[in-house]
């Protein structure tokens, strides 16, 4: 037996409904002190602790396996932790003795693979979490927020009929309807094409705008992240590496590890002689850090580092170029250095492989790590 899915009609906005027609939700707050989950033996949360304001936006940011997908999971109820107390609105709702069931937290939760009933229409999967309203009162509202995603001629269809961003919709208006004061979402966008995945991103994110609700978003990709999150938080093997907001963490990495995590980067090793390191490339400030300190120098591929036909910067010679989107990738040779340099910068049909160069240095955009 075949399954006929619909294609997606256009990969613009204009596919979703009018802005600003999604119901508000009462924002809650949510808040982690020192929480550890285990699975059997394995410790997926270490000492966990975050607060979220209401109405806030989080981007969870990690490897696979660093806990993000757990955290949310605790949160909604749906995990039990082994210490420490989460708390919604200052009420403790996961701790010591309690442990408040799903259903009671307010919380919605948008699965990474969606988990759709695959037997009840969209309108049906829309109304399961509306139990609380009358029946004209749950359709008025399941029929809304339908029309909210774009999907409001489609009620009666059923979820295998949909592309694979109308199903996203359909997931992200089943956890919206009952307007949740904390809404979570698991990967939401993984699955969808990129194509369709900035579109459908910047529509989400107006949706979670317009209803309010204090959001908690998993993500391993950096800049969804920082195009989605007032906040990123980034935990590395169940602990939080660092949570502000998104261009502080990619300006001010916590560590060397986090910086290379957020983009490539390109480094040089060096030792700090009266409060600057010598390379190849130039001198770099590094404030305080102790004399005869080694350093990693870090130069991420947009901003650090500026190349030229001429100028007063060192010699370099461009190695290899890839043009992608009206953007240049430039591997860029330099005498002193093991490794060419990544470089990033708007389309020049003049630069060219073989082609010499002048190389100099952004220093306010370089970031300097003592080595571990």
């Amino acid at each position: 037996m075949t399954t006929e899915t619909a294609p997606e009609p256009s990969r613009s906005g204009r596919d979703w409904g009018p802005r600003g027609t999604v119901g508000v939700s009462f924002a809650a707050g949510l808040g982690f002190e020192n929480v550890e989950v285990r699975l059997g033996t394995r410790r997926v949360l270490d000492g966990f602790s975050l607060v979220i304001r209401p109405g806030e936006i989080v981007c969870l940011l990690g490897d696979s396996g660093s806990g993000k997908s757990t955290l949310l999971r605790a949160a909604a109820g749906l995990v039990p932790i082994s210490s420490g107390t989460i708390r919604i609105n200052d009420e403790v709702v996961s701790g010591p003795g309690r442990h408040v069931p799903p259903d009671k937290r307010g919380v919605g939760l948008m699965f990474q693979d969606f988990a759709l009933f695959p037997h009840k229409t969209l309108l049906q999967n829309v109304l399961f979490g509306l139990d609380r309203l009358d029946r004209k009162a749950a359709r008025d509202r399941a029929r809304a927020t339908l029309a909210r995603v774009g999907l409001g001629d489609r009620e009666a269809d059923y979820p295998h009929r949909l592309s694979g961003g109308q199903q996203q919709r359909l997931a992200l208006a089943r956890a919206i309807a009952p307007r949740p004061g904390i809404l979570m979402l698991d990967e939401p966008f993984s699955g969808l094409d990129a194509r369709m995945r900035e579109t459908v991103r910047a529509e989400t994110l107006a949706v979670l705008r317009e209803t309010r609700a204090t959001s908690l978003i998993v993500t391993h990709d950096p800049e969804e992240a920082m195009l989605l999150g007032d906040r990123v938080a980034l935990l590395r093997d169940g602990r939080l590496v660092q949570a502000d907001a998104a261009e502080k963490v990619y300006a001010a990495p916590v560590d060397l590890s986090a910086a290379r995590f957020l983009s490539p980067l390109s480094e040089i090793a060096g030792t700090v002689v009266d409060g600057r390191v010598e390379t190849p490339l130039g001198t770099v400030p590094a404030p305080g850090l102790a004399e005869g300190t080694a350093v990693t120098i870090g130069l991420r591929p947009v901003g650090a580092v500026r190349i030229s036909r001429t100028g007063n910067g060192v010699p370099g010679r461009i190695l290899a170029k890839r043009t992608a989107l009206g953007v240049d990738i430039y591997e860029i040779g330099v005498g002193g250095l093991d490794r060419p340099l990544l470089v990033r910068r708007a389309a020049d049909a003049e630069l060219t492989p073989g082609r010499d160069v002048s190389v100099s240095l952004n220093v306010a955009d370089v970031l300097v790590f003592a080595q571990d």
